[in-house]
């Protein structure tokens, strides 16, 4: 896993040090595509960086605590020992789920059409609750809402709602 996390973090460097390049924006297609490659990278170096710092940070304390004779010295270099531990391994499980393949349509956007059921009025409620439920949920994710059409009964319910959702991750969601 870490010559895979070795390979990321040097595709990442390459794509930052292209990026700098005066002649990058030559080809705008390419451009955005590696653009998108470095920020889907990004999350996976800053996260490989945190896991050998705190490697790092692991090996120093077993050092100090090593050469110590003092007995509060070497409890704190314990306590720093147990940290850096168990950020390793937290960070190590982010890594694991980091680098599972992603969907190629998770950069897309939705577009959701809600119906009611079978059960009239009280359907067509739950249909304009279940709107609220999703559209709340974007825009707690600050993704864009827009209707697309809507057919509304007399109590404020719903016979056929259809919506987009835009925003970054929406369809992975």
């Amino acid at each position: 896993m870490l010559d895979k996390l070795k390979q990321v973090e040097d595709r990442y460097e390459e794509l930052c040090a292209r990026a700098e390049q005066p002649d990058f924006y030559a080809d705008p297609k390419k451009a955005a595509a590696w653009l998108r490659e470095q920020k889907e990278l990004a999350p996976i170096v800053a996260a490989y960086r945190a896991y050998c710092a705190a490697q790092r940070d692991m090996q120093d304390a077993a050092e100090l605590m090593a050469g110590q004779a003092d007995a509060e010295l070497k409890a704190l270099c314990q306590e720093e020992l147990a940290g850096a531990k168990k950020r390793a391994a937290a960070l190590e499980q982010e890594l694991r789920v980091l680098l599972l393949p992603h969907d190629p349509n998770d950069g897309k956007n939705v577009i959701l059409e809600i119906r009611p059921g079978v059960g009239g009025e009280e359907s067509a409620l739950f249909a304009a609750d279940l709107y609220r439920m999703y559209s709340m949920y974007a825009e707690s994710r600050r993704w864009k809402t827009e209707i697309n059409s809507v057919n509304e009964t007399e109590l404020g319910g719903v016979k056929e709602i259809s919506f987009t959702i835009e925003g970054e991750g929406v369809y992975s969601r």
